[in-house]
């Protein structure tokens, strides 16, 4: 049976953020792993790039069998809706499941209290600390790093998208870590610097 990695798509996502991740799934998990969109509702969402999708699921029909949770970056999560996410997340959490977050997504996890014992990156600290408030107590464990990954919990700032996506797939254990960082250097580095991955 195939595995489900959930990504948590709001208006005005960052399309980028989640098209790495999910091409690398494709191209290194040999089929073992089903990708699945989800918003706050089941209507079209548009990314900053103007991509629209249909999501998969809403809140009310989100599974509960995924091997991660993703929750992509973008322009609206410091909406109060958002906060129909947090029993989701936090259930997440709570069952150690793969957790991610990049760029505005991590305010959202200061807001929830997710960062306050593990390490983390988000955008900005200052910023971090201002929006989420008394929720976030986790300053001494915030890491000034492109993506830090500690347990299941992975953050990353919004210029991070490949690092992000590499945590992702070693926290996941979707292949061999020295394939992982093969396909990382080769898209990160690009085609003349590094060699093609064996897929």
């Amino acid at each position: 049976m195939k595995k489900t990695i959930l990504f948590v798509l709001l208006e005005q996502y960052a399309d980028w953020e989640a098209g790495y991740i999910a091409s690398a799934i494709s191209m290194l998990g040999q089929g073992k792993y089903d990708i699945k969109t989800m918003s706050l509702s089941k209507n079209p969402v548009q990314s900053i790039g103007a991509f629209s999708i249909l999501p998969d699921y809403d809140i009310k029909s989100a599974p509960n069998d995924y091997e991660a949770l993703i929750l992509i970056g973008g322009n609206t999560w410091r909406n109060d809706r958002t906060q129909l996410l947090e029993p989701l997340v936090r259930d997440c959490f709570q069952r150690k499941k793969v957790l991610g977050a990049i760029c505005d997504a991590t305010v959202f996890l200061g807001k929830i209290g997710i960062l306050n014992d593990v390490f983390h990156t988000s955008n900005d600290l200052n910023d971090l600390k201002q929006w989420a408030a008394f929720d976030y107590t986790g300053e001494k464990k915030y890491i000034s790093k492109q993506a830090v990954r500690d347990k299941n919990i992975i953050t990353a700032n919004g210029t991070a998208s490949m690092e992000f996506a590499k945590e992702i797939l070693i926290a996941i254990n979707i292949a061999d870590e020295e394939k992982i960082l093969e396909w990382y250097n080769f898209h990160k580095l690009g085609f003349y610097t590094a060699p093609i991955p064996k897929v």
